[in-house]
């Protein structure tokens, strides 16, 4: 059985979020960034989520904390972000486990293009 994308929007995580991971793909719009961090994260893809980060905010590495098991993308809101745009904002609720026990980061993200692609700036915790 094929694994499922952990952004959910596609059912198969090679044909969604694993071709961007791979650079088969670019994101064309803000959220499917966005989606596309949060399943970096969720595979502990440290390569993609700095590439996707803005070179003025990005940090030298991530810290991913093995506790912590990502496991439900909630898109709240996107603001522009679309093909045409140069910069947007994605509300979101990304839901893990810490261990068994559940959690939520509620965020409001900035993402911009630079140098053509969708790049991630900064988010502030809703």
């Amino acid at each position: 059985m094929a694994k499922k994308c952990p952004c959910g929007a596609g059912p198969r995580y090679r044909d969604c979020c694993g071709r961007l991971h791979r650079g088969e793909g670019r994101a064309e719009t803000a959220g499917e960034l966005m989606r596309s961090r949060f399943s970096a994260f969720a595979e502990r893809d440290e390569t993609y989520l700095l590439k996707s980060w803005h070179p003025a905010t990005r940090p030298e590495r991530i810290g991913f904390d093995s506790g912590t098991r990502w496991v439900r993308l909630e898109i709240v809101r996107e603001e522009n972000g679309g093909p045409g745009d140069d910069k947007g904002t994605v509300e979101f609720r990304a839901h893990y486990l810490e261990g068994s026990v559940p959690g939520e980061l509620h965020e409001v993200s900035r993402f911009v293009r630079h140098d053509g692609d969708w790049v991630y700036v900064r988010g502030k915790v809703a």
